[in-house]
Parts: C-alpha cells; sequence; structure tokens
C-alpha cells in the first residue's frame, strides 16, 4: 500500500483498488485495479436518534496514520444532535472497513451508512445527500417468497430478524443470514457487509436503498432501543472482492467469524446425521381429509401410524420430529395429555428402535404465561416471552429440563420454528434493553446451553445461519419451500448461503411444502447433495393429494442408502 498526491487528492493505492479522497468534497471515490470507478461514497453518514434527525454541520480535514498492514483515514465532525462525531476508514492490501462513533446521548433509530442530511458547506447545499454507485445488479443472501436473489441497484432490499406471508415481509426463512449484500463491478464483485463485535449486533435489519439513477445508502434499524450515554462506535462496514457473490460473502464471512472469535466443538453425534422426519407433512394432509386445522393432528395415534407406515415400507429415519402442536400452550411447552397421553412411553419406544425424537418448539410465543414474563406492547399486550426477564427465564430453563431429561419426557432435542417473530417494534417493554440480533442471541442462548446441561448430545435445530449465532445452534433448517418456484435452484442457494455462514454446523434440509409430486421427487433426490435428507410426506402430497407409489417409496430408500454410504465414507477420510 502506498499514499500519494494527485493533484488536490490524496489516493491509496492497494493490490485491489484505490480509494481517492476529496478534500473540497464530503466523499471518497474507489475505484478498481483497472481505475475504473466502483462507489462514491458519502462519508458523514446520519445516525438519527429519538432526539431527532441527525445533521453533519462540520467536517474536519481528514488524518492520516499507517503501519505496514494497514492505513487509517479519521474525520471528526460536529452533528446537529451528537456532541462529536468521528468517521474512520481502514485500508488494508485487499480489504478496507469503516465505521462510525458518536458522543453524547440519545437513543438511536436508525443508522444511514453513505447518506445522511449535510448542512456543512454551503457550495454543496444541504438536505439529504447520497453515495454513487456504479454497480451492474446486486446480491442478497437473504431468502423470500419470491425467491430472487438479485436486484437492481436502482431498488431496494432488506436483511432483517422477522418476516411473515405478508406484502413486504416474506423473508422469514432465514433469521438472519449474514448481514451483507454482495454488488457486481465490471469484472468482479464487492460485498458491503455488517462487522459487529460481540454485545454490539443491536439492531433489527440492514437495508440497501436505491435512489434512481445511481444514488444508494445502507441503512440498519434500532427503533430507539439502544441508547447512548456518551462515545459509542457503530458496527462497521466492510468491503470485500471475490469473483462471485458467493465467494464475496464468504470473505466477509471470514471477517466476521475473525472478529468474533467463536468456535464450535468438534465433536457431532453420529446420530445428528440421520435421516429426518417430520410429521407436519402428514398432519397438513389428514388436515385436508377432517376439518380440523393441521395443529390438531399432532397427537400419538397419528404418530404412530405414520411410522408404523414408514416401517412397512422399510424406511428408516433415525430422527423424529414431533410438530405443531404437540403441547398445551407454546409458551411453558407443557405436553397435551389430550393429544399425547404417554410421550415420555412413546419416545421410550422410539429410543428402543434406536431412534431420536426432537421436539417443536414455536419460538417467541407467550401463549399460557403471565403477562409480567412477557415482552408487552405500549398498550400492555403480551407479544412475545421476555428472554431478558429472570422469571421467564428460570420457568423456560426448567421447561427444559422437563422436555429433555430422563426424569422428564427424555426426548432429544429441539427443532426450534418462528425466529421471525422476534419483537422489533419501538416502545416496546421488557426486563433489560437487549435488542437485535442480541436478543435473538439470548433467547437461543438459554435454549442452547440448558438443553446441553440436560443432555450433552441434545441436538438444537434452528433457521438462523449468522455466524454470531454459530455456537447456540447445531444444524441450520432450510426451512419451507415456496411452492411454484424454482424449487431445486432455491434450496441450492439455501444451503450454499448456510454452509458459507456456518460451515461447523449441520444442514436440514427440509421438504414442506411441495408443489406436487413430480417436484417432490426431484428434490429427494437432491437432498442428500444438501445436507440431511428431510421426510415430510408418508401416504400423500398433502398440497396436491396425490398418492405416494412403490417407486416413491423405493426412491426414498435409495437415495438414503447413498446419503448414509456417503456419510461413512466421509468417516474414513
Amino acid at each position: 500500500m502506498q499514499i500519494k498526491r494527485v493533484n488536490d487528492e490524496t489516493v491509496i493505492c492497494t493490490k485491489k483498488y484505490q480509494l481517492i479522497i476529496h478534500e473540497k468534497r464530503p466523499f471518497v471515490t474507489i475505484k478498481d485495479e483497472h481505475e475504473e470507478v466502483i462507489v462514491d461514497l458519502f462519508i458523514p453518514s446520519s445516525v438519527h436518534s429519538t432526539q431527532g434527525l441527525d445533521d453533519t454541520t462540520v467536517l474536519s480535514e481528514w488524518q492520516f496514520s499507517e503501519s505496514e498492514t494497514e492505513i487509517v483515514l479519521t474525520q471528526s465532525a460536529k452533528s446537529s444532535i451528537w456532541q462529536d462525531k468521528v468517521y474512520r476508514i481502514w485500508c488494508y492490501e485487499t480489504r478496507l472497513n469503516y465505521e462510525i462513533e458518536v458522543s453524547g446521548q440519545g437513543s438511536i433509530t436508525e443508522v444511514h451508512y453513505f447518506g445522511g442530511y449535510y448542512s456543512g458547506n454551503v457550495r454543496w447545499g444541504s438536505g439529504y445527500f447520497w453515495s454513487g454507485q456504479h454497480f451492474e445488479q446486486c446480491f442478497t443472501p437473504e431468502p423470500m417468497i419470491e425467491e430472487d436473489f438479485y436486484f437492481s441497484p436502482h431498488a431496494g432490499s432488506t436483511i432483517d430478524l422477522g418476516g411473515i406471508p405478508l406484502p413486504g415481509r416474506g423473508d422469514w426463512f432465514f433469521t438472519p443470514p449474514p448481514f451483507c449484500f454482495a454488488v457486481e463491478l465490471d469484472e468482479q464483485w464487492m460485498t458491503m457487509g455488517i462487522e459487529a463485535d460481540a454485545g454490539q449486533h443491536s439492531f433489527s435489519s440492514f437495508n440497501y436503498r436505491g435512489q434512481y439513477p445511481s444514488g444508494f445508502c445502507l441503512t440498519t434499524t434500532y427503533e430507539g432501543a439502544t441508547t447512548i450515554d456518551g462515545a459509542y462506535t457503530l458496527p462497521t462496514i466492510g468491503f470485500d472482492f471475490a469473483d462471485d457473490p458467493y465467494e464475496a460473502l464468504k470473505q466477509h464471512v471470514d471477517a466476521c467469524y475473525r472478529r468474533l472469535n467463536i468456535s464450535k466443538p468438534v465433536s457431532q453425534p453420529a446420530w445428528w446425521r440421520e435421516p429426518i422426519f417430520c410429521g407436519w407433512g402428514p398432519q397438513c394432509y389428514l388436515a385436508t381429509q377432517g376439518d380440523e386445522p393441521a395443529p390438531n393432528y399432532a397427537r400419538q395415534e397419528n404418530y404412530e401410524s405414520f411410522l408404523s407406515i414408514l416401517d412397512q415400507q422399510n424406511i428408516n429415519p433415525k430422527i423424529v420430529v414431533l410438530d405443531d402442536k404437540w403441547q398445551a400452550n407454546y409458551g411453558d411447552n407443557i405436553v397435551d395429555t389430550d393429544k399425547w397421553s404417554d410421550i415420555r412411553g412413546f419416545i421410550a419406544e422410539q429410543h428402543a428402535r434406536d431412534r431420536y425424537v426432537l421436539l417443536w418448539l414455536k419460538a417467541w410465543d407467550p401463549e399460557g404465561l403471565p403477562a409480567e414474563e412477557c415482552i408487552r406492547n405500549s398498550a400492555g399486550l403480551p407479544i412475545a416471552v421476555d428472554p431478558t426477564n429472570p422469571k421467564f427465564e428460570a420457568r423456560f430453563r426448567a421447561n427444559i429440563q422437563q422436555m429433555l431429561s430422563k426424569d422428564g419426557y427424555d426426548a432429544d432435542g429441539f427443532k426450534i420454528d418462528f425466529t421471525a417473530r422476534i419483537p422489533y417494534s419501538p416502545n416496546l417493554q421488557m426486563s433489560e434493553p437487549i435488542w437485535g440480533l442480541e436478543l435473538m442471541k439470548r433467547y437461543l442462548g438459554i435454549i442452547y446451553d440448558e438443553a446441553k446441561k440436560a443432555k450433552p448430545d441434545a441436538l438444537v435445530m434452528t433457521h438462523t445461519p449468522h455466524p454470531y449465532l454459530a455456537d447456540v445452534t447445531d444444524m441450520i433448517r432450510l426451512n419451507d419451500i415456496n411452492i411454484g418456484r424454482d424449487v431445486l435452484n432455491a434450496m441450492k442457494h439455501r444451503a450454499r448461503i448456510a454452509e458459507i455462514a456456518c460451515p461447523d454446523l449441520l444442514i436440514d434440509t427440509d421438504n414442506w411444502p411441495i408443489t406436487d409430486l413430480a417436484t417432490w421427487r426431484d428434490y429427494v433426490a437432491l437432498q442428500g447433495q444438501l445436507g440431511i435428507p428431510s421426510l415430510y410426506a408418508v401416504t400423500h402430497i398433502d398440497t396436491t393429494g396425490e398418492v405416494l407409489t412403490d417407486a416413491d417409496y423405493e426412491l426414498i430408500r435409495q437415495t438414503w442408502a447413498d446419503y448414509r454410504q456417503q456419510v461413512a465414507r466421509a468417516k474414513t477420510v
């Protein structure tokens, strides 16, 4: 790396890029190694708070410091709502980082990276300023109903913790994937992703906002839940370069792991890799034949029937998932004895068959819990369990022991669903001000910690493929399939994202719902290449009513046998 002066500009040259500092404009320009402009980054980003909108009023000159491995640029600023702001850029040989520090008092609502209000130079006027981009297209790791991973640089996209099948929110499948967008340049890809220290993930979404014809900024949302009294450093935005978007994403993920220093135990019990049977699909088929909703069919006699049919077909899943709704209430997960007269006996029978049983948990649902143990909105309505509440935590840990311990139901782990229902509306009432991904980590951390206390080999399955959560889960579930889309391509994408984000974790390939029997057959044949085969059908495809044939059962037997041989070969390498 080297610093040189060119006319009125300072230029930092590396192997991968050039960074040009404009002394008379509040921007820096990044060029590629061929000196083609990639972006013009607006530096005085806004950090809005409940006190008001942040207008940068004064910018100082850039300060430089240099070492053998990095060049650091620092620019101080004054603000309409903060006492001081500092912007820093770290330049490395192949990547760079951008950071904002604010000082003062206030509760953050939204951070605008590379965009914001500025009135510090009469020449440029005032108002909201955008960064400029020269991107071909953009890429998101966030699966969504449309199953379209690419979007226009003029448009917008969100990576967040929540989602639900309603307009603009159809992205609940991963909660979350890495907070990173990739953009296509002339000959390579570049990522712009959040790199945060442990304890600093107090935001709920990361957003790309396009402004036609060439403007953009990045934002994170805090909903006023992060209060500052003194100096506070916002999460870093890291820039990486690679030949394709997935490799660029991997560069970002590697940087996150270096910062977080998270590692997983190397021990993974052999049974974790065994094919999975989940009763949700057969429950849904029974619902199409009856007059009750699918959760009402999570009954002991039905699961005994499901497994008996599979036994008759010589299909032997080693992991059985009891799905929605085996419990009386979602909040405390005590068995519904009207549906399960002897859940302990059922689980014991599966153990005798050398099988393991996972219990489905609906994350965040407060059903059946006292309001004071819940997160409530400003009207007092309980909208989620409160993992920061000591009383709820004690209750939850006791429930987990009841579900997993040998003195309780003696189950073997959990399939955790509906993590997208994490609360993140403004002005919520909770015991501790823990927010965003930090709240998700607190919740999953309680489950993971207590599950391992109850059974060291307990399996915890989630759909949260983010590096920060890699030490509170064992398996990433690819989650529901979008009917009518390109199922194989969509699930390949999800599996690739999960493998990049959490390379030490296993993958449950899921298999529900499905477009039709033909698509089901194609996906069954593919599952073993993506992760662990997962079966959600016993006699019929619930979405179409199509009947499984002898050839379909043979397909399951053969693909599972091939998968098991593949696993066995991998052990010997």
